[in-house]
């Protein structure tokens, strides 16, 4: 599966865990309760990973200044904004949008498990959120110690989603939109 995107392969993995977890007896509380184990076995690792990549971003403490011209929202006839940071205060920022990402899916799956009783899902998210955090751009950098270059090169390209022909496009960072959005004086105030 090294050549398939990320989203065909978490279509392929939803797929084949829909036929898995048909096949699975959820009634049997001991079945359940080894599928709630996996499910929160796959969040402490995932959690585990964003705070060790937090440890190496404040240990790097990557001072670099980073300057990107961040789209409009979309809808909006104003143009983008001029973000100048740092590639600590960036990767930070990138983090803290992991770890709101992930108990935001945590949230989701409680109240869709422990309210509405649904069970299949608990053994489909158990594998896809982990998927996701090992290939997140910071994890690459971070962890698997891949240079920052290429497709890992900041601000990170957002990924392709069902829903990105509606988003505007994605942060510019070439000199020429940096310069342009300088001299047109839109943002520049340095984040900290």
């Amino acid at each position: 599966m090294a050549g398939l995107s990320p989203q065909v392969t978490n279509i392929i993995i939803i797929l084949g865990m829909m036929q898995v977890s048909k096949r699975i007896p959820f009634e049997d509380p001991n079945v359940l309760n080894i599928v709630r184990a996996l499910y929160i076995a796959s969040n402490v690792i995932i959690a585990a990973i964003y705070l060790y990549v937090q440890v190496q971003i404040n240990k790097k403490k990557d001072l670099t200044t980073l300057k990107y011209v961040e789209p409009a929202p979309m809808g909006s006839s104003e143009e983008g904004k001029l973000v100048t940071t740092t590639v600590h205060a960036y990767d930070s920022q990138q983090i803290k949008n992991s770890f709101r990402s992930q108990f935001m899916g945590i949230a989701m799956m409680s109240f869709m498990h422990l309210y509405m009783k649904y069970t299949n899902p608990l053994l489909i998210q158990s594998i896809i959120p982990l998927k996701g955090a090992l290939e997140s751009n910071l994890v690459k950098i971070h962890l698997f110690g891949h240079p920052a270059s290429g497709d890992l090169k900041r601000p990170f390209k957002q990924p392709a989603g069902l829903m990105s022909g509606l988003q505007s496009g994605p942060a510019q960072s070439d000199k020429k939109a940096v310069e342009a959005a300088e001299r047109a004086g839109r943002g520049g105030v340095k984040d900290e």
